[in-house]
């Protein structure tokens, strides 16, 4: 397993595969399958039977695993994508942009 950068609520750009460029929020990450779940990119249809919850069945789009090689993290500031460090503050450790130095 290696060493995620990327984590829930960061804002990403996809740079590889049929949805590259698009931009989204890390909705979940799956660790176990260096995956993540990145709100609006990778939409899929699943076909649903009729159920208690959904009465009607039908056609549901929902999002699907992305893998995190091909992600990228945005930075807020500059709005381009950018690698992460970590850096010690007072006695915790922070992550930062390397682009604009900024605390993410």
């Amino acid at each position: 397993m290696i060493k995620l950068k990327i984590k829930s609520g960061d804002t990403v750009r996809v740079n590889a595969g049929d949805h590259k460029g698009s931009e989204g929020k890390v909705l979940r990450v799956l660790r176990e399958k260096n995956k993540a779940i990145v709100e609006g990119v990778n939409m899929v249809s699943k076909h649903t039977k009729p159920s208690a919850k959904n009465p009607q069945g039908g056609i549901v789009k929902k999002e699907a695993p992305i893998h995190i090689s091909n992600l990228a993290l945005v930075d807020l500031k500059t709005k381009e994508t950018t690698k992460t460090g970590v850096r010690k503050e007072g006695d915790k450790n922070v992550r930062f942009s390397k682009k604009s130095n900024q605390v993410l």
